[in-house]
């Protein structure tokens, strides 16, 4: 697997190291969520290897990485849903490990499948999670009619749930896991199914919690949801983080451009593929190529019309994260590994 060197800021950390140190948040901040060490095993499989995470009050920490990365392992230990084998959690500064029943009522969780009953309307589900968070029935009451507001949901909150599209079933979701004002929010692939348009009013409501003060880690495979909500980015391979840093540090560290070949038709497109797999490490989108180029452009032009293909357009382009992810991880973030005994 190809490593980026790291851009000044950004921290490649390895999956096995020395003892856990002392857990700090980032520099004058304090830390909504702080995990370290981080080891989880299924059978034989070492799901976790070390993993050190840090999310600061306020912000949104994008947490990538391809099938059986340990995202979604990762995940569930720090909503208390797992346990780890080894390493430590503070949510909000109260070791999760210890007393997760001190941090359920501190956090809301939203996943990448709706939570709602779809027997009961959308005002029942919410006035339903309110009484299961503790809330009195006046207060669950008071919250629903707010939620429902403020998602642009009130019009339907009468009607059974089985009958919201999908994006309002995602809405509700949303509004479910801030029935109970939670300080901290985990979003597990909460834009999987979504159209285009559904999905970016998804991120705006997730701007306006951010905006409002709400801390956010982020567990998603859509890069540019990643590069537009979140501050700061952990990619995950194999059980280890690999690296981290800001959206734009991380692009700043694959250190060249990227060609975008298209051909007439995908065919050609994967033959071309092919012919630069190897030493350009290429991946085809469609009808496309693309591969990290440097100065190596007129290289892989060569090799091309060496092999017969003649691309219909050739540019260079900056590089997006979808080209960091397939640099650090060596595939395309969207592809499966031959073994997701861990999902996600």
């Amino acid at each position: 697997m190809r490593q980026i060197t790291p851009a000044e800021g950004m921290t490649a950390l390895p999956g096995d190291g020395p003892a856990p140190r002392p857990l700090r948040p980032a520099a004058g901040q304090g830390a909504a969520i702080a995990a370290e060490g981080l080891v989880k095993r299924f059978g034989e499989v070492e799901a976790l290897k070390g993993v050190d995470l840090t999310v600061p009050y306020g912000q949104v920490v994008g947490l990538l990485g391809p099938n059986g990365s340990g995202k979604t392992t990762t995940s569930r230990i720090l909503t208390t849903l797992l346990t780890p084998d080894a390493g430590r959690v503070l949510i909000d500064g109260i070791d999760a490990v210890a007393s997760p029943e001190r941090v359920r009522p501190l956090i809301g969780m939203a996943g990448q499948y709706a939570a709602v009953d779809p027997n009961l309307t959308g005002r029942e589900n919410l006035l339903m999670v309110g009484r299961l968070t503790g809330l009195t029935r006046a207060l669950a009451r008071r919250r629903a009619a707010e939620l429902l507001e403020q998602f642009r949901l009130a019009d339907i909150a009468d009607r059974p749930s089985r009958s919201y599209s999908g994006g309002q079933r995602r809405r509700f979701d949303l509004a479910a896991a801030l029935v109970h004002s939670p300080r901290i929010l985990f979003f597990d692939e909460p834009t999987t199914g979504l159209d285009p348009r559904s999905r970016r009013d998804l991120w705006s409501v997730l701007e306006q919690l951010v905006a409002d003060g709400t801390t956010i880690l982020l567990t998603t495979q859509y890069l540019e949801e990643a590069d537009h909500l979140a501050d700061h980015l952990v990619v995950l391979d194999q059980g280890s983080v690999i690296a981290q840093g800001t959206p734009a540090q991380l692009k700043a560290g694959l250190g060249v451009s990227v060609i975008a070949a298209r051909f007439a038709g995908e065919d050609e497109a994967e033959a071309a593929a092919q012919v630069l797999s190897g030493r350009y490490r290429a991946v085809r989108r469609g009808d496309r190529v693309e591969a990290p180029a440097g100065a190596a452009a007129l290289d892989i032009l060569g090799a091309l019309q060496h092999a017969g293909l003649s691309p219909l357009t050739f540019a260079v382009r900056e590089p997006s994260l979808d080209d960091v992810f397939l640099a650090l991880t060596g595939r395309a973030a969207h592809q499966p590994q031959a073994d997701s005994r861990e999902a996600a």
